[in-house]
């Protein structure tokens, strides 16, 4: 089997087809994971799982509103008894699935000094990277008695090997490309020039890369992949295009993006015909106080109400909250 190098962005033909019916979905999805200091040093100790108790709640919320959310766990919330609970009490329940998340820095065995670099589970020798891997698939397996379908790298950090790691463990979907983005300044990976829309990493479609929803919005949104990475080099430029309405990057992310910004972001993406839509935000940023995110009570009804409007519009638009086994059934393989 030829496995793909998932950097390299993909070729036209790849791009993944759906059944008749399945129209437009949203999913949303749950970077669920430690608490940690976001400007300090990476460390493989000293994190906090605070935050776990009010996933309960989060979850009450989304069966509200229809949605059932992707758990992406990473190690700490594996092996936390509490998140085990709530979070498989879900899944057996049907009313969420649960994916794999890797943070190399908690996840053992610990072998590679810790770093920004050695942050990207990519960046780390391969064999390394499939032994991290293994061990937190099967704790997920064992704690909340389901085999994980789909994977994020922490940090989105994917690496030359990483296709063939997930193909020959049992995962159908990457959804570690946050398109459009590009950390490579940072000793991470650039997706600026991968598409949104969901497509088959490997001929034998095995495989299937479920990309972060980012759109470029503006007068200028069709040269926005060309235009936008010039503004990491003249940062008063992005100020300018954006202030005079010609060209913005928005990610589909309660966490710094704002309602009005979102639903222009949506309307995008579904005239674009994009057929999922990926939401994303950070499990610790149910609690104020733990990211930068949510630092207030405040800030955290604003993120409850970022994502009660913006489904309410969704649901407006005619697109339905969608699961990792719908998205299985309905693509073209």
């Amino acid at each position: 089997m030829i496995y793909a190098n998932l950097l390299h962005p993909p070729h036209p033909s790849q791009t993944a087809r759906f059944a008749e019916g399945f129209g437009q979905r949203v999913l949303l999805t749950v970077d669920t994971e430690e608490e940690f200091d976001w400007n300090g040093p990476f460390r493989a100790e000293g994190y906090g799982l605070s935050h776990v108790r009010a996933i309960s709640g989060f979850q009450e919320f989304c069966e509200g509103i229809g949605v059932s959310p992707v758990y992406l766990v990473d190690w700490p919330i594996a092996n936390d008894p509490l998140a085990r609970e709530i979070i498989g009490d879900a899944v057996r329940a049907g009313k969420a699935e649960v994916g794999v998340q890797l943070h190399p820095w908690v996840n053992p065995p610990h072998h590679e000094e810790v770093n920004t670099y050695n942050s990207f589970a990519g960046n780390l020798q391969e064999e390394l990277e499939a032994s991290k891997f293994r061990r937190l698939r099967d704790a997920i397996e064992t704690g909340f008695g389901a085999a994980p379908r789909i994977y994020r790298a922490g940090r989105y950090g994917l690496g030359p090997h990483t296709a063939r790691l997930l193909s020959e463990n049992g995962i159908a979907i990457d959804s570690s490309v946050r398109a459009r983005y590009d950390y490579s300044e940072g000793h991470g990976p650039d997706y600026s020039r991968h598409p949104v829309t969901p497509y088959w990493t490997d001929p034998e479609r095995k495989l299937l890369e479920l990309p972060l929803t980012t759109v470029f919005w503006g007068l200028l949104r069709r040269q926005g992949q060309r235009l936008f990475p010039l503004t990491a080099k003249f940062p008063l430029l992005g100020g300018l295009l954006s202030r005079l309405g010609l060209l913005e990057r928005i990610g589909l992310t309660p966490e710094g993006v704002s309602e009005e910004e979102a639903l222009r972001a949506i309307d995008i993406a579904l005239d674009d015909e994009l057929p999922v839509l990926v939401l994303s935000f950070h499990s610790p940023s149910l609690a104020a106080g733990l990211t930068p995110y949510v630092r207030s009570e405040e800030d955290l009804d604003a993120l409850y109400d970022w994502l009660r409007t913006v489904f309410a519009y969704l649901g407006s638009r005619g697109v339905r909250p969608t699961t990792i086994e719908e998205i299985m059934l309905a693509v073209d393989a």
